[in-house]
């Protein structure tokens, strides 16, 4: 990016934190209204809630700020990148959003948006979208080499398992038959559904065990049924059959289990209720691979109605001396008797985090709802753990950068 350029783009962010959010409503209505093909690609419930126009307001004023820096955006651009090719969005696509973040810059900006101003940003983002398709396009390259296909195609239903009162897993096999290849722990898969109005919907869901070549699994949380949230994830429940058959996209994520110099060094997983999922595939893998390296696993969950994977995860514990296992709940029932793992009662505190880990030097893994990540990550943070040793993974939408 030229100098003058950025010097530009740079300028507008006082006013684009100012009017982010309003920016990023009137993109969404201005983009839909003139291309409605591309609403499939967008879960309505982060547009309903907002979540959607205060990632992209966030995303717009992180690019402004870092656009001649790269490397401060590289992590984020990789997530996005995974999370484009996991819903199909390809090169043609680009230029529709181009296009109306121009109107709407022009909109909502008035006399601040000169053509000088509206230039840069067109020149800005034509570069954004070279780095995105670039990468994309490599990413789709892996998916057909790694994983044979790109794309969707066929999965069928062959079990259902009941793993709490909110959570059910399903077992996914390829209908062509074809072995499954590897994926990475933690690495997540798209289903595409049709629903009951004959609309097609998209939506990830995390891999819960680690790879095997017979099936995918997922375990997917039934949520409180309105218009917008839980769509998908309702369907699943209270009509997938087995038997039944349903589009699956390859692996996608980069929020996947990291090698360590270091043996010794622990891995403590910190998972907060559904979130527990991508970690579970981790741990699976990490003992299978690793018997020395200590793992930990902190579950938080509200109750034991809602306490998921119990059973798997007791067989894990007595089987594995490397892995501590420790379920805290907020609001636990009066039927404990059956708990034969450590069990605290109230939420996650540094008072436990002591207790359980007095060496705060691990890699952390840490999924789960927002206010528990972020208040987790301060607790980390106030123990003196590198951010370099924290790793995180939001279910919904992007919490920085996002176009």
């Amino acid at each position: 990016m030229k100098p003058e350029t950025f010097d530009i783009i740079r300028q507008t962010v006082p006013v684009l934190e100012q009017h982010g959010e309003e920016l990023a409503d009137c993109f969404y209505k201005n983009m839909f209204r003139n291309h409605p093909e591309v609403k499939a690609f967008f879960n309505p419930a982060h547009q309903h809630d907002g979540t959607q126009q205060r990632a992209l307001a966030a995303a717009i004023c992180a690019y402004a700020q870092h656009a001649n820096d790269p490397e401060k955006l590289r992590q984020t651009i990789e997530l996005i990148a995974q999370k484009h090719v996991s819903l199909g969005i390809k090169p043609e696509h680009y230029p529709i959003v181009g296009e109306n973040l121009l109107v709407t810059l022009s909109e909502v900006l008035g006399e601040a948006a000169t053509d000088d101003v509206i230039d840069a940003w067109a020149d800005a983002y034509g570069i954004l979208a070279g780095v995105f398709i670039d990468r994309e396009d490599e990413l789709y390259h892996q998916q057909e080499t790694i994983h044979g296909w790109q794309g969707f195609k066929p999965f069928t239903l062959i079990r259902r398992q009941v793993e709490s009162s909110n959570i059910t897993s399903f077992y996914l096999c390829p209908t062509d038959q074809h072995p499954i290849q590897p994926y990475l722990p933690g690495q997540y898969i798209t289903l595409k559904v049709t629903l009951a109005d004959g609309s097609q919907a998209m939506r990830n869901y995390s891999l819960s065990t680690a790879p095997r070549e017979d099936y995918f699994r997922i375990s997917v949380k039934k949520e409180t049924a309105n218009d917008y949230h839980g769509v998908v994830s309702n369907q699943l429940h209270n009509n997938f059959k087995e038997g039944d058959q349903v589009l699956v996209g390859p692996p996608c994520g980069e929020f996947t289990l990291k090698p360590s110099s270091s043996q010794q060094r622990p891995v403590v997983f910190i998972a907060g209720g559904v979130g527990i999922t991508p970690l579970l595939a981790m741990l699976h893998s990490g003992l299978k691979h690793d018997h020395q390296r200590p793992f930990v696993l902190i579950q938080l969950a509200r109750n034991q109605e809602v306490l998921a994977f119990y059973e798997e995860l007791s067989v894990l514990a007595h089987t594995y001396q490397n892995f501590d296992w420790h379920i805290r709940l907020s609001q636990p029932s009066t039927n404990t008797s059956s708990t034969k793992v450590h069990q605290s009662e109230g939420y996650l505190d540094g008072a436990l985090l002591e207790q359980l880990l007095p060496n705060p030097q691990a890699q952390y893994y840490l999924c789960g709802p927002t206010t528990m990540m972020q208040s987790t990550m301060a607790l980390l943070q106030q123990r003196g753990v590198a951010s370099t040793s924290i790793f995180a993974e939001f279910f919904g939408t992007t919490q920085t950068l996002t176009i």
